[in-house]
């Protein structure tokens, strides 16, 4: 029964979570000019930015299967060597807008490169999805995310540049499946 004065919908609605409340979504659709790998950059008042995929990324569509993930970028450089340190976060590998984070390998032979999308600090990979990658799927913008970027500051107000709004995002994505189907 609702509660006296509020109509059921509204009595029932749950709050908001901690990524809808703390970050703004930015998105990169089709990076590389890889169609429908769609990258999300959750980004946080202090600037830190959350890169995980989109939700109309293929791993997140059709029941794909993650067999592994890789953050071993070529035979030089793994992600997973970054040491960072101290406020200034010293040792923090620097990163490029196309600059590959992890490659992440599909059952059916598929795979996906998930890139920075933005220029800044590495400041750490998830490795919690190296030993569940599902991570990955069921929770992408929380638990499954794929690298956490702080921005230098004084481009903090400028890497958003070229990326697009929810609301952008989800008129990109009508006008993609019009245009299939």
């Amino acid at each position: 029964m609702a509660a006296e004065g509020l109509d059921a919908p509204a009595a029932m609605a749950t709050p908001p979570g901690m990524t809808e409340r703390y970050f703004t979504r930015w998105y990169k659709p089709d990076v590389k000019g890889n169609s429908c790998e769609d990258h999300c950059i959750l980004q946080h008042s202090n600037r830190i930015c959350v890169i995980t995929v989109a939700d109309a990324h293929p791993l997140l569509q059709n029941g794909k299967q993650i067999e592994s993930i890789s953050y071993q970028i070529s035979a030089n450089c793994s992600r997973l060597q970054n040491k960072v340190s101290g406020k200034s976060k010293r040792g923090a590998q620097f990163l490029t807008e196309f600059a590959p984070l992890c490659r992440i390998f599909c059952s059916g032979g598929e795979e996906y490169t998930i890139y920075s999308c933005i220029r800044g600090r590495l400041i750490e990979v998830n490795e919690n999805i190296l030993d569940n990658p599902s991570l990955l799927q069921e929770k992408p913008f929380t638990e499954g995310y794929i690298a956490v970027v702080l921005p230098k500051f004084e481009e903090s107000k400028s890497v958003t540049q070229g990326l697009m709004t929810r609301k952008e995002y989800e008129d990109f994505l009508t006008k993609r499946s019009n245009s299939t189907s």
